[in-house]
């Protein structure tokens, strides 16, 4: 069963979102909150494996929430996704920075939603290659902020094209037949790179790889 978190401050994009989920035999909400605050509070006692966070709201705010669920050990497995009414914006960015798994556009259309939730349930970043392009052309623009080439050295060969190939919008099936390897040996390579590189999810490692400079916006 898929545990889900429910934080906006607009009770009628709450109530439509879960009519949505509680239909679905395999996911269950197990709260809601009005803002971000709450929300933590809510995501410690509850532990869902995702949270759907709006992010602007009163009080502490998506992005905010975001970092301090990324920075909490005990929510380790609470994967959360950004929902927003703009598409693709600074705050979304911000966000995928501060440790969210992805984001979601409010207009979403309800199959796709539903789709959303249960990648982000099983630790798969929300971040199509077309999305990846679109983010990085806009936002990475600074020189490389988040590792060192000493960071960097130490991912294996094999690890360092999975994170590469990740980075271009690729799932842990097309991974392994790119490298031909089997999908768990693809996983692992991810995990341990993820590890060495201190990412919290799939959606940091390609915010780290294009920041770092290991992948380039015209290589996507």
């Amino acid at each position: 069963m898929i545990r889900v978190l429910l934080v906006d401050d607009q009770p009628l994009i709450r109530s439509g979102f879960r009519a949505l989920l509680d239909l679905e035999d395999d996911i269950e909400v197990v709260a809601e909150a009005a803002d971000g605050g709450a929300g933590l509070e809510l995501a410690r006692e509850h532990l869902p494996d995702v949270a759907l966070v709006d992010i602007q709201m009163p009080v502490v705010d998506g992005i905010e929430a975001t970092r301090r669920v990324a920075a909490d050990p005990d929510l380790a497995g609470v994967h959360v996704v950004i929902l927003t009414n703009y598409g693709l914006d600074e705050y979304v960015f911000d966000a995928l920075r501060a440790g969210a798994a992805g984001f979601l556009v409010k207009d979403i259309m309800p199959e796709d939603f539903l789709h959303a939730v249960r990648v982000a349930a099983r630790g798969d970043a929300l971040l199509a290659p077309s999305i990846t392009r679109k983010l990085i052309n806009r936002y990475v623009t600074q020189p490389p902020l988040a590792l060192t080439g000493s960071a960097l050295q130490e991912l294996t060969g094999r690890e360092r094209e999975a994170v590469v190939l990740v980075a271009r919008g690729l799932s842990n099936d097309e991974i392994a037949d790119r490298l031909v390897i089997s999908p768990l040996t693809a996983k692992t390579h991810i995990n341990r790179a993820m590890t060495k590189l201190h990412a919290r999810d799939r959606a940091q490692l390609v915010i780290l790889a294009y920041e770092s400079g290991l992948v380039a916006p015209r290589d996507s």
